[in-house]
């Protein structure tokens, strides 16, 4: 495998938008050995020759040349080469930033395509790419502006919107999600629902959330309505399907499996134990 990177020095005297963190060129050879991994950054993919595929969680994208594959942070992913048209592709790392559909709902997506028809973008990937290998003066201001040109080609389209991940703000929203489970447990609840409400990209949600809660935010739902749940069995006589019910839980079976995996208990018997005590 021929793979070529170049790291992206940052400076503070620039106001980078969407700061580019690396280019790398790519290119299949025999020891190509691709395994699933994902990034704390988006990452731009431009097929410039050969064919392949592309997995993206549980999907598999079949890709040529003139796409534009697009993966926002903390999105498994890897690459496979055609052994008979080898594949090729331009790679950027973009710190700070995802990307949504432009809809009413702000749909999180974890990847999107575009394809290239016209060679607009890689004309400006190609001018990117021989900044940072030349590394004249100010390269890296000049390959940052062709990178927000490229942007702003791709957002023209009106499909997707990007948007800003910055971490004091990203600390502000995990502290809003959180609020918001203690407050409405017993409501329905997920990650796609969470993920809307808060605008954020729920595997970028899902990953930031774990990172600064320690656990992800489904498990912080159960463990807020496996709490109350003990404070109904030790002080009401409400049979535990009602007390599943009004925890917030979809089914008495699940409330039990999801109680015992926590405490080591069922619900009956953490209220008998209770009940002795």
């Amino acid at each position: 495998m021929s793979n070529i990177v170049y790291e992206m020095p940052y400076s503070h005297q620039y106001d980078l938008s969407t700061p580019l963190l690396y280019v790398t060129k790519s290119m299949y050879e025999n020891d190509w050995h691709s395994l699933n991994h994902s990034h704390h950054f988006t990452e731009l993919l431009y097929i410039t020759r050969g064919k392949g595929s592309v997995f993206i969680l549980d999907k598999e994208i079949t890709v040529r040349a003139k796409d534009l594959i697009i993966i926002n942070s903390y999105v498994e992913h890897t690459e496979k080469s055609s052994i008979d048209d080898p594949l090729e592709y331009i790679a950027l790392g973009i710190q700070g930033v995802f990307f949504s559909l432009s809809t009413d709902q702000d749909t999180p997506i974890p990847y999107y395509r575009y394809k290239d028809t016209d060679g607009e973008y890689l004309f400006y990937l190609k001018k990117l790419v021989e900044e940072v290998q030349n590394q004249k003066k100010n390269y890296a201001v000049i390959a940052q502006s062709l990178l927000d040109i490229l942007l702003i080609k791709v957002l023209r389209r009106n499909t997707l919107k990007v948007e800003k991940t910055e971490n004091q703000k990203l600390s502000k929203d995990i502290a809003e999600i959180k609020k918001y489970i203690e407050n409405s447990f017993r409501e329905e609840i997920n990650l796609d629902s969470l993920a809307r409400m808060s605008h954020i990209n729920k595997y970028y949600l899902a990953h930031s959330f774990k990172s600064i809660i320690g656990i992800s935010p489904i498990e912080y739902l159960i463990s807020i309505r496996i709490k109350e749940s003990k404070m109904l069995l030790k002080t009401t006589s409400y049979p535990i399907s009602d007390i599943s019910t009004i925890a917030g839980f979809s089914s008495q079976s699940f409330f039990s499996q999801s109680f015992r995996r926590m405490t080591n208990m069922t619900p009956s018997a953490y209220r008998k134990s209770k009940a002795n005590s």
